[in-house]
């Protein structure tokens, strides 16, 4: 289309050469238009080429997590792994979305002793990152 499009416009503006433009203007004036027509054409091709052909539609949906009282904490499993109950706690904290900073904060230690207290529950759960710790405690009920 593109190339049938120029192919078309160079056969009108050999016409109109002939019959009376070229004799009135310059030559370079048809140069500039054509190049003109040709940046918009291919900026509207561009365009139509690359614009997304899915629409990203967003739903914001309010979730109810009730908390389970009958809940009770796999001992024989935190035993097995050799989970410590302050490491227990960090996995809490770390299930309720908290950063090592907040989580840090509100049990009153070092950012330091978060990390480590994480690393060793990475490598009790096996597991390499947070989301995976979480998951992995919640399907082997150590935590909520």
């Amino acid at each position: 289309m593109y190339a049938i499009s120029m192919a078309m416009l160079l056969l009108l503006l050999r016409f109109l050469e002939y019959k009376f433009l070229i004799l009135q203007n310059e030559f370079g004036l048809y140069i500039g238009i054509i190049a003109l027509f040709f940046t918009f054409l291919g900026i509207w091709a561009s365009n139509k080429l690359t614009s997304p052909k899915v629409k990203t539609i967003v739903i914001e949906k309010e979730i109810v997590v009730e908390k389970r009282l009958d809940f009770v904490v796999n001992e024989e499993e935190l035993n097995n792994r050799k989970i410590s109950k302050r490491e227990l706690e960090v996995l809490e904290l770390m299930a309720q979305g908290l950063s090592n900073q907040e989580i840090a904060s509100r049990l009153f230690v070092s950012l330091n002793t978060i990390k480590t207290h994480s690393s060793n529950l990475f490598q009790k759960l096996e597991v390499k990152r947070r989301t995976q710790a979480i998951e992995t405690a919640k399907k082997i009920g150590i935590i909520e």
